[in-house]
């Protein structure tokens, strides 16, 4: 039978500033020789659960599984770096991984690792994600087409906008007002239609509502 001929720590791929600082998330990589012939890279753990050590022999079915755990491994590791670049929501990292060529299962099997090592939680991507975006003035519907886009289940994103707008004090109205003034300043030079027209665009890409929308277009404009 085949025999482990050698087991030793594996070069770290050199990383960002960010995926340095997230370097906690990635446990040692350990390159797995047999018969001289370098055929994966694993963790301590599948090590251990897989009984590899020098001088052992392994079946073909373990070979195999080195195989598949390297695969995993590396998709994991990307996930890890993608993850590091910036918060993510569950759904949107795995559809990216596919994205990036890593299979299907692999890449769902690594998104639900990080949800249980606790690296992945969707409602506080939510509340954060809203938190942010509805400080800059976009409205709780765009707020839902946003997050939906990020893959997070409606019902998360609702609670999660919900909460923020609470706990924030926002109201939607006033925020409405304060956004379309500020974009009211640089349109100043133009005709009052293409004011209206333009203010009217602006404040509807974001969300707000028909009502808050045609009564700060007419208070800022007239009613023309």
């Amino acid at each position: 039978m085949p025999v482990v001929t050698a087991v030793t720590p594996s070069a770290r791929r050199s990383h960002s500033s960010r995926q340095a600082a997230s370097g906690e998330l990635v446990s040692g990589r350990y390159s797995i020789a047999i018969d001289g012939t370098a055929v994966g890279d694993l963790s301590l753990d599948a090590i251990e659960r897989l009984d590899i050590h020098i001088g052992g022999s392994v079946s073909e079915r373990v070979v195999a599984e080195i195989t598949r755990e390297t695969q995993a491994l590396k998709t994991y590791d990307r996930a890890v770096g993608l993850l590091a670049t910036r918060a993510r929501a569950s759904r949107e990292l795995e559809r990216l991984l596919v994205r990036k060529g890593e299979p299907a299962a692999l890449a769902k099997a690594a998104v639900a690792r990080l949800a249980t090592q606790g690296f992945l939680d969707d409602a506080s991507f939510a509340r954060q994600y809203a938190r942010s975006k509805l400080a800059l003035g976009l409205s709780r519907r765009r707020m839902q087409t946003e997050l939906a886009r990020r893959g997070v289940d409606r019902g998360i994103a609702d609670a999660a906008i919900a909460q923020v707008v609470v706990d924030d004090e926002i109201d939607e109205a006033q925020a409405c007002d304060r956004i379309a003034a500020r974009k009211f300043r640089s349109l100043k030079d133009l005709p009052a239609d293409v004011q209206r027209r333009r203010l009217y665009a602006f404040l509807a890409r974001r969300g707000y509502e028909m009502d808050d929308v045609r009564a700060v277009v007419d208070r800022l404009v007239g009613r023309g």
